[in-house]
């Protein structure tokens, strides 16, 4: 047992950042010096990355960077290291995960936060067409004065920025609070044990909406990770899109799926994997989640579930 003397306690705290209700939980021993701060302490993390990472808002760190790509820009340490990570995971997934979508982002007028949930959504831009491959992305780093060359083209680090920040609350909660989970907006570490000493137990989403989860999955010391359309999609010049982008086309991808979630032992990856993942659509999504070894389960536009051989032995239930 993690409190082996003395019965631990449970500390919560919630915020809303980065379009997400967060929400931490924490089982701290009783001797702990105050718990409270440390959910505190984590709580602000994605207020930091929000208040770095964000392209909604022209002078932060991100967007001044962006305003020039193809100039040596110093950035704040959320923002050096969160697009570093973007090239890492860019680098791991073969460019499937590319973060210089955020023109086509723009291009079908997501260049400002919408209000998604609150009725149908119209952009008045026009259809949306395919571009050009981008080619080949070659950001530079300067670790040491902390500066970044993004290599041409802007960057959007919202899907990345959160589950780095879910991974850094967590590092920050882990010296108090050994068992704890932290949830952002449907992405989610699970460290050591639940309450009761069992596993957490997620619940993952309907992507049409149903309250009823359709799957719950078991996880100790992993992150869980879904990418859906479904809120964030709107109109743009007659045609239905979403934030999804494929980065070889610059048009919403993932022909025939409504949610992908992947576990993983770090909440970026099962992120970046999540989205690389709905990509490859309906048809190519179990070959590939196979192929890599990534503990998946997806929903198709039909309401069909399936899962990974790898994602078998997280799953406790699943709707009939």
């Amino acid at each position: 047992m993690p409190f082996p003397d003395r019965a631990p306690v449970e500390v919560s705290g919630t915020a809303v950042a980065m379009a997400s209700s967060i929400s931490i939980r924490a089982l701290a021993s009783a001797d702990r010096a105050t718990p409270e701060r440390a959910v505190d302490h984590a709580l602000k993390v994605f207020e930091e990355v929000e208040k770095s990472c964000t392209r909604f808002v022209p002078t932060s760190p991100l967007m001044l960077a962006n305003a020039a790509p193809d100039s040596w820009r110093r950035v704040p340490p959320p923002c050096f290291r969160a697009i570093s990570e973007a090239y890492r995971a860019y680098l791991l997934t073969q460019g499937r995960f590319d973060p210089r979508i955020m023109g086509d982002l723009t291009r079908l007028g997501y260049d400002h936060s919408l209000p998604f949930g609150s009725g149908p959504v119209q952009t008045g831009v026009r259809s949306p067409l395919a571009r050009r491959p981008m080619g080949e992305w070659r950001p530079r780093f300067r670790r040491v004065r902390r500066t970044v060359l993004l290599g041409g083209r802007p960057v959007d680090l919202g899907g990345i920025g959160k589950g780095l920040a879910v991974r850094w609350a967590s590092q920050r909660l882990r010296a108090v609070a050994p068992d704890h989970l932290v949830e952002a907006g449907g992405d989610c570490y699970c460290a050591g044990r639940a309450p009761a000493g069992d596993l957490w137990k997620v619940g993952v989403e309907d992507p049409f909406g149903d309250s009823e989860p359709v799957a719950v999955l078991e996880l100790s010391d992993r992150a869980c990770a879904t990418s859906s359309i479904r809120l964030r999609h709107w109109e743009a010049g007659g045609t239905l899109v979403h934030h999804l982008i494929d980065p070889r086309t610059g048009l919403p991808g993932g022909s025939g799926l409504r949610a992908v979630t992947v576990i993983d032992k770090d909440p970026a990856i099962a992120e970046v994997w999540s989205k690389s993942l709905f990509l490859e659509g309906s048809e190519g999504v179990q070959r590939f989640s196979d192929e890599r070894g990534l503990a998946a389960l997806w929903i198709d536009d039909g309401g069909g579930l399936a899962i990974s051989r790898a994602m078998a032995p997280f799953l406790v239930w699943r709707r009939a």
